[in-house]
C-alpha cells in the first residue's frame, strides 16, 4: 500500500478510481473556510464603517483569524486522503486526532453530489455517501472537480452494485419536474408560511389597536416568525428546478437554489415511501411524496444537511403523478384504502378529529398506514424492510379494547403505525406480519 499521493487516470468510461491515495482537489481550504471568513468580514465592514474610520489593531485581529482559518483548511487538505480498495471507500484524515475510515460500498444508501454557492464559484462539488447505521457522518470528500464527482459517484455506485468500477454512467429517464412556479404556491400555502403569514397579520392588528402591546409580542413572536420564514426559504432552496429520473443505478434527484444537488438512490435501498396531504393543498388536488432510507442520526451528519435529511421523490403534485413515481419505487404499493381499511367507530371517542381519516392495510408485499387530519399521511413499508413490528396499548384503548401497531424500518425519519385498531384485528396483524416479511425477504 503507497503512501504516496497519485492523480487518478483515465481509462474507459473515464478516470479509474484511485487504488494509491489521493488528496481532494486543492480549493477545497477556500471552499470549506470561505463560509467563516464572509461572516467575519461582514461583521467586521459594518463595525469599520460605523467607527468613522479604520481601527488598525483591531482589524488587525480580525485579520489574522480569518488567516487562521485559511491555515487550518489548508492543513485538514494536507492530512486527508482518499483511495477505493477492497470494495471500501476509504479516508485518512485528521492531525494530531487521526482517523481512518472504511466505508463498505455495498453499504451505500444513496451518493449525493452537492455544490455550495462558493463551492459553485470554484467549480468544485463535494460528494456525500449515506449510509445504514451510525458512525458514519464522514463519509464525504469535499471536495472533487465537478465532472471529477460525477464520475466517482456513478463508479461508486457501480461497485456497490457488484459491477466494474470502469463502467459508464447508465442513462436516465426523466419521471416528473416540478414547476417553481407550482413550488412557490405549495410554499406559501405550507405551514411556515402559513405561520408567518397569521403571526404578520396579528402584529399589525396590533400596531393599530394596541400599539404600546406591539413590542413585548414581538419578542415573544419573533423568533417563532425567524424560524418559520427560515423553513419556507429553506424548503424553496433545497427543491427549486426539482426533478427526479430513473437509471439503472437508481433513482436520481436533482434540485437547488443556491446550493444544488444531486441524489442517486440506489434501486432496492428504499425503506418507506410517505404520501402528504396538507390541508390548504387539497382544494387543489395536490400532494407530495417522499422516500426514507437507511442512514445516520442528524447529530452525524452535519447541522447544514438537517433540513435535508428527508427525501422528496415528488415536492408537490397531482395524486396520478404521485401514484405513477410510487408505482415506479414500490410496484403493487396502493395509497388508496380498501373499503374494511378504517378504524372502528370506537376510535372516535379517543381521536374525534381524525378517526374518520385513520385506516391501515397490507398485502403480501407491504404495509400500509394513514394518519392525521390536518397534514394527512399515508406510509407505505415494504414488508421485506421491516426491522421490529410492536404492539402498544395506552389506558385509554385499553378501555376502548384498541390497539397501536408499529412496523419499524432501517429509515430514520418515520415509521408505519396503524393507530386505534380493534384490539383482536391488532393481535391478529402482531401474529401475521412477522411470517409475511420473513417471506417477502426471501422471495
Amino acid at each position: 500500500m503507497s503512501d504516496g499521493v497519485v492523480p487518478a487516470h483515465s481509462v474507459g468510461a473515464g478516470p479509474e478510481l484511485p487504488i494509491a491515495w489521493a488528496r481532494l482537489h486543492p480549493l477545497s481550504p477556500l471552499a470549506k473556510g470561505g463560509r467563516a471568513v464572509l461572516a467575519l468580514v461582514a461583521v467586521t465592514v459594518p463595525r469599520q464603517l460605523a467607527g468613522g474610520g479604520l481601527e488598525q489593531s483591531r482589524l488587525g485581529v480580525d485579520a489574522a483569524v480569518a488567516a487562521l482559518v485559511i491555515a487550518a483548511g489548508v492543513v485538514s487538505w494536507l492530512v486527508t486522503r482518499w483511495r477505493v480498495a477492497d470494495g471500501e471507500l476509504q479516508l485518512e484524515l485528521g492531525l494530531l486526532r487521526r482517523q481512518s475510515i472504511r466505508v463498505p460500498l455495498a453499504r451505500v444508501q444513496a451518493v449525493d453530489v452537492v455544490r455550495p454557492l462558493a463551492a459553485r464559484l470554484l467549480g468544485i462539488s463535494e460528494l456525500r455517501l449515506v449510509l445504514a447505521g451510525s458512525g458514519t457522518g464522514k463519509a464525504r470528500l469535499a471536495f472533487l472537480p465537478q465532472h471529477r464527482a460525477v464520475q466517482v459517484r456513478a463508479q461508486l455506485l457501480a461497485l456497490g452494485a457488484g459491477l466494474t468500477g470502469e463502467t459508464a454512467e447508465a442513462p436516465e429517464r426523466t419521471l416528473a419536474s416540478v414547476p417553481n412556479k407550482r413550488l412557490i404556491a405549495s410554499t406559501l400555502l405550507g405551514s411556515p408560511a402559513v405561520t408567518v403569514a397569521v403571526l404578520g397579520t396579528l402584529l399589525v392588528v396590533l400596531t393599530v389597536v394596541a400599539p404600546t402591546s406591539v413590542g413585548p409580542v414581538l419578542g415573544a413572536v419573533g423568533t417563532v416568525l425567524f424560524g418559520a420564514a427560515a423553513a419556507a426559504f429553506r424548503r424553496l432552496n433545497v427543491e427549486f428546478n426539482f426533478t427526479v429520473a430513473e437509471s439503472p443505478d437508481g433513482l436520481r434527484l436533482k434540485s437547488g437554489l443556491l446550493q444544488t444537488r444531486a441524489e442517486t438512490i440506489p434501486a432496492g435501498r428504499v425503506q418507506a415511501v410517505r404520501l402528504i396531504q396538507p390541508l390548504l393543498w387539497r382544494p387543489f388536488g395536490w400532494c407530495r411524496l417522499e422516500v426514507d432510507v437507511a442512514q445516520q442520526r442528524e447529530r452525524e451528519v452535519g447541522e447544514e444537511d438537517v433540513g435535508q435529511l428527508t427525501r422528496a421523490l415528488l415536492p408537490v403534485g397531482d395524486r396520478a403523478q404521485a401514484d405513477a413515481l410510487l408505482a415506479r419505487v414500490l410496484p403493487g404499493a396502493v395509497t388508496h384504502p380498501p373499503p374494511d381499511a378504517q378504524a372502528p367507530r370506537r376510535a372516535r371517542f379517543k381521536a374525534p378529529l381524525s378517526y374518520r381519516r385513520l385506516a391501515s392495510w397490507h398485502d403480501h408485499e407491504h404495509f400500509v398506514a394513514r394518519t392525521g387530519r390536518l397534514q394527512a399521511a399515508t406510509v407505505v413499508v415494504p414488508l421485506a424492510k421491516a426491522q421490529s413490528i410492536r404492539w402498544t396499548q395506552g389506558p385509554a384503548q385499553r378501555r376502548l379494547r384498541l390497539a397501536t401497531l408499529h412496523l419499524d424500518t432501517a429509515g430514520h425519519r418515520w415509521q408505519a403505525a396503524a393507530r386505534d385498531r380493534d384490539l383482536d384485528q391488532a393481535n391478529e396483524l402482531l401474529r401475521r406480519l412477522p411470517s409475511l416479511a420473513r417471506a417477502a425477504r426471501a422471495r
